[in-house]
C-alpha cells in the first residue's frame, strides 16, 4: 500500500455495514470504524465481517464508542467523556474490552479513544486512577496483539506524553488529531506532534477555524490548523501511515459528498509534499 495512503472516518453510532458503504463511495482503501455504545447484533456482525473480506479494504483502527458521552459543552465533555469519572469506568472498560475482541475478530492491531481529559496535576488522585485503568486496558489490548491509540486534544500534548510514560505499557500509542488540539486550546498541532513524534500511529485530516467567535469543524484543508504544514510535519517526523479523513455531519449524502472531495484535495496535496521532501 502507497506511503501516507487516504482513509475515512466513520464514527461511533454508525452502522458498521453502512460505514463500510461510505468508505465504498469515496473511493479509498482505508477506514477508521467507530464502534457503537450497544455494540453489534451478531448476526450484522458476521455480514460485516464477509462484506469487509470481499471489499478489499482494511481497518486500521477501532473506536471506542461508550454509552452517555456528551461533547455538547466543555464541562459536560468533562463529565461525561471517556475514562475521567469513576462511576462510568468500570463498565467502559469491559466496553473496551469488547471492542478489542471485536478488533481482534476482524483483523485490527490498534484500538482507540477519548479516554477524557486526562488532569494537569500528577498529585490529583484522578490522574493516578487514569494512569491504573490505562495499564489494565492496555495490558489487554496486548493479549489480542494490538496498540491503544490515545486521541489527542483534551489535554496538552506534554501531559499526554509524560502520561504515556507513566502508563509505562508499549503498546500505547497516540491518534493524532489536529483540529481537537485548536478546539480544546490545548496548543499548536504542530508543535504537538513534534512533542508526540515517537508515538503517533494514526492521524485524523480534521480542520477547524473561527467563525462568529467560535471554532467550527471545517473540511480538512480550509481552517486553520495548516494543511500543508502538518502534511510536512508528519513527513519529516516519519510518519508513512494513513491520512484518515473526518468529516463530521449529519446528513449521510452530505458527508459522502464532501468526504470525496477532500479526498482530492488531499490527494494532490500529499503528491506534493511528497515529491518536493
Amino acid at each position: 500500500m502507497e506511503e501516507m495512503h487516504i482513509g475515512v472516518m466513520t464514527w461511533v453510532l454508525r452502522d458498521p455495514i453502512e460505514s463500510l458503504g461510505l468508505a465504498l463511495a469515496v473511493g479509498v482503501r482505508t477506514m477508521q470504524l467507530g464502534c457503537p455504545p450497544d455494540g453489534y447484533d451478531p448476526e450484522r456482525k458476521e455480514e460485516f465481517k464477509e462484506l469487509l473480506r470481499k471489499s478489499g479494504i482494511k481497518v486500521t483502527t477501532v473506536f471506542c464508542g461508550y454509552a452517555g458521552e456528551n461533547y455538547s459543552t466543555l464541562e459536560t465533555t468533562k463529565e461525561t467523556v471517556g475514562l475521567r469519572n469513576p462511576k462510568f469506568r468500570e463498565e467502559r472498560v469491559r466496553k473496551t474490552f469488547e471492542v478489542s475482541d471485536f478488533a481482534k475478530e476482524i483483523g485490527v492491531n490498534a484500538i482507540a479513544a477519548h479516554i477524557g481529559f486526562v488532569p494537569e496535576d500528577r498529585e490529583d488522585p484522578l490522574y493516578g486512577e487514569i494512569v491504573e485503568t490505562m495499564r489494565k486496558i492496555a495490558d489487554y489490548c496486548k493479549g489480542n496483539g494490538q496498540f491503544f491509540a490515545l486521541e489527542t486534544g483534551q489535554e496538552t500534548a506534554r501531559t499526554l506524553l509524560r502520561f504515556i510514560k507513566d502508563v509505562g505499557r508499549d503498546n500505547v500509542r497516540v491518534n493524532f488529531d489536529p483540529a481537537n488540539m485548536l478546539f480544546y486550546g490545548s496548543g499548536d498541532p504542530i508543535e504537538a506532534l513534534e512533542v508526540l513524534k515517537d508515538y503517533v500511529i494514526g492521524v485524523h485530516c480534521k480542520d477547524a477555524r473561527r467563525e462568529g467567535g467560535r471554532l467550527v469543524e471545517v473540511p480538512f484543508g480550509e481552517g486553520e490548523v495548516g494543511a500543508e504544514r502538518f502534511l510536512r510535519k508528519l513527513v519529516e517526523i516519519g510518519y508513512k501511515g494513513p491520512l484518515t479523513i473526518e468529516r463530521e455531519l449529519e446528513d449521510p449524502e452530505e458527508q459522502r459528498r464532501e468526504m470525496a472531495r477532500i479526498k482530492v484535495s488531499l490527494e494532490k496535496l500529499r503528491d506534493k509534499v511528497l515529491s518536493t521532501r
